[in-house]
């Protein structure tokens, strides 16, 4: 199963692929680490954005979307702008699981992965995007073994 992490932060969505078969994790290659919105009040923004994003799942052949869940309200709070590329990973027709960053953090205590992050071949921007598919990827492979 191959899952697709995803941070959103401001007007940018943050992603990291991973892949889980057999017994191992695999980190593929990705022509792209961050997809940007350049105007979020503009439709064909959104659109464009809408665009590249599902296009790059369908290359990467991605089963499945996690995305870091943001408060909606009170300090903490995600932006209108990640809310709608929000919208936008939704549509793209894949499954979209949302994980709070509890969860995240319980899920690395639990099972924290076999490498240390500066070994694999990503950006430290890109760690929670990895972190999100790897909770994911944990919780697709407990739940077979229950």
């Amino acid at each position: 199963m191959r899952v697709c992490g995803v941070e959103l932060k401001g007007g940018e969505a943050i992603i990291s692929l991973l892949s889980y078969e057999g017994d191992t994790f695999n980190m593929p290659e990705c022509r792209s680490r961050a997809l940007t919105i350049s105007n979020s009040a503009k439709t064909e923004s959104i659109k464009e954005f809408h665009f590249a994003f599902c296009k790059l799942m369908q290359d990467y052949k991605v089963d499945e979307v996690a995305v870091i869940e943001r408060e909606q309200k009170g300090k903490l709070a995600g932006s209108a702008t990640s809310f709608k590329m929000e919208t936008a990973i939704q549509l793209c027709g894949l499954p979209v699981q949302l994980i709070s960053p509890q969860t995240i953090k319980e899920q690395l205590k639990r099972n924290p992965p076999m490498v240390d992050f500066e070994g694999l071949d990503l950006k430290r921007f890109q760690k929670s995007a990895f972190e999100v598919a790897y909770t994911l990827q944990n919780k697709h492979i407990f739940a077979k073994a229950d």
